[in-house]
C-alpha cells in the first residue's frame, strides 16, 4: 500500500473513533459497536482497526465529555474563570481573531470567545462532521455568536491567508500523518507576529514497533506522536520563531481514564498499560511567525 493510502487510512481511523465520541455525547444509546472506537471500550476487540466491529462488543454507558457537562452546569462567571485558567488562552486579548485546530465538542472555542469578546472571532476547524454537528449544538447553548466551527483538515486549512492571530490546539497534530504540511498552513494562516499556543505528545523514548503500526494507538494520539526535537525541528522548518516548550508532563497511561482507548492498543499489542507511562509526554509549546 502506497504512501498516500497509508494516511488516508490513519485519517479514516481518527475520523471514525473521534465521530463515535460525538455520537456518545451527544446523548444516543451507545448500542453500536462505533461507540466503543473512542469511549471506553470494554474490550480490545471492540476496535481492530480502521473500522468499527461487531454490535455485540458491550460498550459501557457513555458519559458526556467535560465541555457537554461544563455547559449544561457552568454559569457564565464559571466559563469566564474557565478562560482565565486555560494556558492556552492565557495571552488573549479582545478583538483577536482564534483558530482551533481539532476543534471537537467546542469547550476551547467558546472560552476563547468569552476572552476575545464581541469585536473578536474564534473559528474552529475540525475533520469530523459528528464533532462540528456537537459543537454548534454548544455554542448554540452557550448564545455564542463570535464562534463558528468548519469542516476541514488541518493539513489544508479552508482559510485566507494571514487572517489569525494565535492558533491554539490540544493534542492533535500529532494526529496528522503530514504534520510538516499542518505547520506550514498554520504558518500561512497566521498574520505576521501572529503565534501558536498549544499542547500535544511528543516523545521522550521509543515506541514499541506494534504500537508505532497500531491504527488504535493513531487514533489514541501515541502512534503519530515524533520525538520531541523532531517535532520542534517541524515547526522551525515551517518558518515560525522563538519555539518554546513551556511545559512538560509524562502521560500515565495506565491511570488516566481518558487514555482507555491506548491501554486498548496496548492490550493489542500483549503489552502492559504501564509501558509508555515514561514515553509518552504531554508538552505545552509557543511558537511565533516573525513580524
Amino acid at each position: 500500500m502506497n504512501a498516500m493510502m497509508d494516511d488516508e487510512r490513519i485519517k479514516e481511523a481518527v475520523r471514525q473513533a473521534y465521530g463515535a465520541a460525538a455520537a456518545c455525547c451527544s446523548g444516543a444509546e451507545p448500542t453500536q459497536a462505533a461507540c466503543c472506537s473512542g469511549v471506553e471500550p470494554t474490550q480490545a476487540a471492540c476496535y481492530s482497526g480502521a473500522e468499527p466491529v461487531q454490535a455485540s462488543c458491550g460498550c459501557r454507558t457513555c458519559q458526556p465529555q467535560p465541555s457537554d457537562a461544563v455547559l449544561v452546569e457552568a454559569t457564565a462567571a464559571e466559563l469566564d474563570d474557565m478562560a482565565g485558567r486555560e494556558p492556552n488562552l492565557a495571552d488573549l486579548q479582545p478583538g483577536e481573531v482564534v483558530l482551533d485546530l481539532g476543534s471537537g465538542a467546542g469547550l476551547a472555542c467558546l472560552l476563547a470567545a468569552r476572552k476575545v469578546g464581541p469585536a473578536g472571532r474564534v473559528i474552529g476547524l475540525d475533520m469530523t462532521p459528528e464533532m462540528i454537528k456537537l459543537a454548534r449544538r454548544n455554542a448554540r447553548k452557550v448564545g455564542a455568536t463570535n464562534v463558528e466551527f468548519n469542516y476541514g483538515e488541518i493539513e489544508d486549512m479552508p482559510l485566507p491567508d494571514e487572517s489569525v492571530d494565535l492558533i491554539i490546539s490540544n493534542c492533535v497534530v500529532n494526529l496528522s500523518p503530514d504534520k510538516e504540511a499542518v505547520f506550514r498552513e498554520a504558518y500561512r494562516v497566521l498574520k505576521p507576529g501572529g503565534r501558536m499556543l498549544f499542547s500535544d505528545i511528543v516523545l521522550h523514548g521509543e515506541l514499541p514497533p506494534p504500537i508505532r503500526g497500531s491504527l488504535i494507538a493513531w487514533a489514541a494520539c501515541v502512534a503519530g506522536a515524533l520525538q520531541e526535537p523532531d517535532y520542534l525541528g517541524k515547526i522551525r522548518a515551517a518558518g515560525f520563531t522563538e519555539v518554546d516548550v513551556l511545559a512538560r508532563e509524562p502521560v500515565a497511561i495506565s491511570q488516566v481514564p481518558g487514555w482507555q482507548l491506548a491501554r486498548t492498543a496496548l492490550a493489542q499489542a500483549g503489552l502492559p498499560p504501564d509501558a509508555l507511562d515514561r514515553t509518552v509526554i504531554n508538552a505545552r509549546i509557543r511558537a511565533h511567525k516573525p513580524a
